[in-house]
């Protein structure tokens, strides 16, 4: 069943189109890959989507478990059931982990166990500040464990692999596969190969709209064989795939 459509959306800021007359269906209770080079607009969709500011001025229309979403705010749209996870999870001075974790779901919610899930020991974290003295990587796994906590709807998750050490891969990936277990959709936004076989289908993005989709090991392998050598895949993009292969076989 369809958990989210999107129809003929076109996002245009300071005269760029960003997003162009982008068609996509998303079913309930699996996991994405929306994949595709750096630029390709990505990331752009996830805060559409989450309806961020400089990203709510759009054309076409967002469907969310059959109602349009498009004229409400971030937070209407999280009471809804769609939560945004960041590339580079903000700090929040003032909050401890624990207090994170717990901030956005009702009383119950275990802390400790669910640190434990994302692979930290909740004995060193859960009273240390959400600030510049964790490392992103460490934020990341912290954010995680707060989505586990809301158990939302629809997460969208940006680069989920990125910043994370290698002996902490498969446990990120891990959480992300509990969450589809418990009924969540999850589209994982990445530029990486590698994250594809955690995902049940896929979607390939170039210049602000899906150019192919389906089964994961022909989008994967068109998106290895063919946008590997396109001129629209950067040099860094090159650099960032070279990293996950040597990340991979160590």
């Amino acid at each position: 069943m369809s958990i989210l459509k999107i129809e003929d959306l076109t996002l245009e800021i300071e005269g760029s189109k960003i997003l162009n007359n982008l068609n996509l269906e998303i079913n309930e209770s699996k996991i994405y890959a929306m994949v595709g080079p750096n630029g390709a607009g990505k990331s752009s969709l996830a805060f559409t989507i989450m309806g961020l500011d400089g990203y709510r001025d759009i054309e076409g229309d967002i469907i969310f478990k059959g109602d349009s979403i498009k004229d409400l705010s971030v937070t209407e749209r999280a009471e809804k059931g769609i939560t945004l996870a960041w590339q580079e999870p903000a700090r929040f001075e003032g909050l401890t982990v624990r207090q994170f974790i717990t901030s956005s779901t009702e009383s119950g919610t275990d802390p400790e166990e669910l640190l434990n899930k994302v692979g930290m020991d909740s004995t060193e974290y859960l009273d240390r500040p959400m600030d510049s003295g964790l490392s992103g990587g460490e934020r990341k796994k912290i954010e995680l464990a707060s989505i586990l906590a809301m158990d939302p709807d629809l997460v969208l998750l940006d680069e989920p692999d990125s910043g994370i050490d290698v002996a902490s891969l498969e446990k990120i990936f891990d959480v992300i596969k509990t969450l589809g277990d418990n009924g969540t959709t999850v589209i994982l936004i990445t530029h990486s190969s590698s994250a594809l076989e955690h995902a049940d289908n896929a979607f390939l993005m170039c210049d602000g709209d899906i150019v192919d989709h389906g089964p994961v090991s022909a989008v994967g392998k068109y998106f290895e064989e063919e946008c590997f050598n396109c001129e629209a895949f950067s040099d860094q993009d090159k650099a960032d795939e070279k990293k996950e292969v040597k990340k991979e076989t160590k």
